[in-house]
């Protein structure tokens, strides 16, 4: 959380896991600045060897997202690093709130030579000053961080380093196998969530990608409208020269028609692909995607040459618990990380469930079922165990069974107390336990003797607990056992801040909390952690949350946290986490929501179909925005716009803005109308070649630009982009 080369932590205390970025300047008003990090790591088994040998430090950024994200090792031995733009997450950020990380061309930037914010994600189109690695893709040498052999780039070391670029925040990405292809997901905006493909990153030239220019397959109204040169400058070069997404999902709608997965929020978090394994074999070579907004994962099935097919997608597992990355195990199972639960979760294939018992089921005792083979068939014997605890090291469970390649299918009814139970399974080679129709376990795998515990919570009363067991070879190890917890949870207690209370952005709010259990008494501080999450919600569908951790404040009862700028909907959750000596926990939360107040955006003359970008979305107005209270907004006043026949050129706002600027929202309702010129159509008459615009007026909304010539001389060269998309000039 330092500056490039400083030190961390920078406002906490040294050593301490918190560090709460002060206000003034807040993290999402004016930004605490923080960089990121690549490093490279020893360790011997689980244990680290050796100091941190910092590779790389750069991607400064000045708002809490879209730093680095994802690294691979790829088939060539290079090593690949993703990266995000560092940009606000508010508003169309090109860099006009502050400039701490120093973007060129310096100073607070606005329209048309600003660098800044999302802009860095194009840094290669600015040769002539330094290069940051912001919203990038990387390929660089495992040991040193120094750009690979091979690389395209050309220009400055962090040039050399860079094979992608037009990035907004490529948090995930894969290798596909057998290639070097490198599939990208990129977490959208505004609209849309993109996978894209860098095909050969060794060859020129370095691919782009187009953010904040482009988004999914069209321009990005929030940087389009604001007339920034780096983006004007690509769409010149037509849209051949960025790469278009592989495939993308828009925020509004559902991936699948009737899934249950939500439409709106969107983050995609997860990619990789299946290579064969547990699973059905239509699974071989389908590309698993997830979203952490959503909270569900999909698989898009190979089409018929081979590659994933847009149009071949399935819900894969729904609800999820927050994925924010996929990767696939040695059996051949999903696995993914759980971020809001702290947890890496596996995705089993079932198959059909055990078959029912045969024959009487014994209580508190097992039935056991023999069988002379590792699949479950060629029964051989029935007998009654009292408990499952065998170790038949190289031999068998019967003479009649041949050591090696035999299992066993065991069944009883027990009685318990009711609580949690604590599950220990000990298996050499695969094992399967059920408590009634849930799976506690699935390790139907080839293993030594390995050992797992799982808590499983059972309600007083008889439960029915299965197992299967098969042996391959070698060693034979089978034991299933229980015992129930005699320690209680703790109870934790939020103090402040009450449900009833409402913040704006700036506020600081205090929280106070205590905990207590019936083993160990009061709890002292240190058993207690305070976590501030904030959740935001889809316009469209405001049910469709997604959460932003915020900050953490562990071993402390009681603290403050200053409100920050977020989109609307969204609101904040304290969260307050008490833990007793056993280890056991209780989380009491409370939600805040914010003060709002209701802007409205009009032109003049009103209601002729104009349209305005806020917050980087565009909408014909008179519209209104409900937006918190202090928070920020991009307004922007795309100029000329055509409506009919008529041209509208932007003269003013009624704030006294520029074109494209951010407001403050205040506490009562404001209007902000955007005045525009509405002249004749624009008319062409060819004279030898020479095209003449008629109406003087439209000048003043033509982008272009003169050469030597002059404008309307021999040479002159205009475009007339968001009018008629031509281009005219004389040879």
């Amino acid at each position: 959380d330092a500056a490039i080369g400083g030190t961390a932590p920078r406002w906490g205390s040294p050593g301490a896991t918190s560090d709460p970025c002060p206000t003034p300047p807040g993290p999402t008003t004016n930004g605490c600045v923080v960089s990121g990090r690549l490093s490279r790591l020893q360790a011997a088994g689980n244990v680290a060897t050796g100091p941190e040998q910092v590779l790389i430090e750069d991607w400064c950024q000045q708002y809490p997202s879209h730093s680095v994200g994802d690294l691979h090792f790829g088939p060539d031995g290079m090593l690949y690093v993703s990266g995000g733009e560092g940009a606000s997450f508010s508003y169309s950020d090109y860099g006009q709130v502050g400039n701490p990380c120093g973007d060129p061309p310096g100073g607070t930037m606005a329209p048309p030579t600003a660098e800044g914010g999302s802009l860095r994600s194009q840094d290669l189109q600015t040769p002539a000053d330094p290069t940051t690695l912001d919203g990038a893709i990387l390929r660089v040498d495992p040991t040193t961080g120094a750009p690979a052999a091979g690389n395209p780039g050309v220009g400055d070391t962090n040039a050399q380093r860079i094979v992608a670029e037009g990035l907004r925040n490529p948090f995930r990405f894969t290798v596909r196998p057998g290639t070097g292809e490198l599939w990208i997901g990129d977490v959208g905006a505004n609209d849309w969530e993109e996978i894209d493909i860098l095909q050969s990153p060794a060859t020129a030239p370095v691919e782009n990608f187009g953010w904040p220019c482009y988004e999914g397959a069209g321009r990005n109204a929030g940087f389009d409208s604001a007339d920034l040169n780096i983006c004007e400058n690509l769409y010149l070069q037509g849209p051949g020269a960025v790469v278009a997404p592989f495939y993308t999902y828009p925020h509004g709608q559902t991936i699948l028609p009737g899934e249950s997965c939500p439409a709106g929020s969107s983050a995609i978090t997860g990619l990789a692909f299946y290579t064969g394994g547990a699973y059905p074999l239509e699974y071989n070579g389908a590309l698993f995607f997830s979203d952490y907004s959503r909270n569900c994962i999909w698989a898009m099935l190979p089409g018929a040459n081979g590659l994933p097919d847009p149009a071949n997608r399935r819900t894969f597992d729904a609800p999820a618990a927050g994925p924010v990355d996929l990767e696939i195990g040695p059996g051949g199972d999903v696995f993914y990380v759980d971020f809001n639960g702290g947890t890496v979760r596996r995705i089993v294939f079932d198959g059909p469930p055990p078959p029912p018992p045969t024959g009487e089921v014994p209580v508190n005792a097992y039935r056991g079922e023999y069988f002379d083979n590792a699949d479950l068939t060629n029964l051989k014997m029935n007998r009654t165990d009292a408990a499952i605890n065998f170790d038949w090291g190289f031999g068998s469970p019967d003479p009649s069974i041949e050591p090696d390649t035999f299992s066993v299918r065991w069944a009883g009814n027990w009685d318990f107390t009711g609580g949690r139970y604590r599950f220990t399974m000990t298996a050499d080679d695969g094992i399967r336990v059920w408590a009634d129709n849930s799976v506690v376990l699935d390790a139907w795998i080839l293993q030594p003797a390995t050992t797992y515990a799982v808590d499983v919570d059972l309600a007083a009363g008889r439960h029915l607990i299965r197992v299967e067991f098969f042996d391959d070879t070698q060693e034979a190890v089978a034991k299933v056992s229980w015992t129930a917890g005699t320690n209680t949870p703790p109870t934790a207690t939020i103090a402040t801040p009450v449900a009833a209370t409402t913040w704006k952005v700036g506020d600081t709010i205090s929280f106070s909390g205590s905990g207590t259990d019936p083993e160990d008494g009061p709890l002292p501080a240190s058993a207690l952690s305070w976590h501030v999450i904030m959740h935001h919600c889809s316009p469209v569908d405001p049910t469709s949350c997604h959460t932003h951790s915020l900050q953490t404040f562990p071993g402390v009862a009681d603290g403050s946290f200053v409100a920050p700028d977020h989109e609307y909907p969204s609101y904040l959750e304290f969260e307050l986490t008490a833990k007793d000596s056993g280890g056991l926990t209780d989380v009491k939360s409370v939600l805040l929501y914010p003060q709002t107040v209701v802007l409205t955006f009009d032109t003049s003359p009103t209601g002729v179909g104009l349209k305005l970008v806020v917050g980087g979305t565009a909408t014909v107005a008179p519209f209104d925005r409900t937006v918190i209270v202090g928070g920020t907004i991009s307004i922007s006043a795309p100029s000329p716009q055509t409506v009919g026949l008529a041209v509208y050129v932007w003269l003013s706002w009624s704030d006294g803005g520029a074109q494209t600027h951010n407001i403050v929202a205040g506490s009562t309702p404001a209007r902000y109308t955007a005045t525009y010129l509405a002249t004749p159509p624009l008319g062409f008459q060819p004279l030898t070649g020479l095209f003449l615009i008629s109406s003087l007026a439209c000048i003043v909304g033509v982008r272009g630009q003169a050469t030597a010539g002059g404008r309307g001389g021999p040479t002159a060269r205009f475009l007339v982009d968001s009018v008629s998309e031509v281009q005219s000039e004389q040879a």
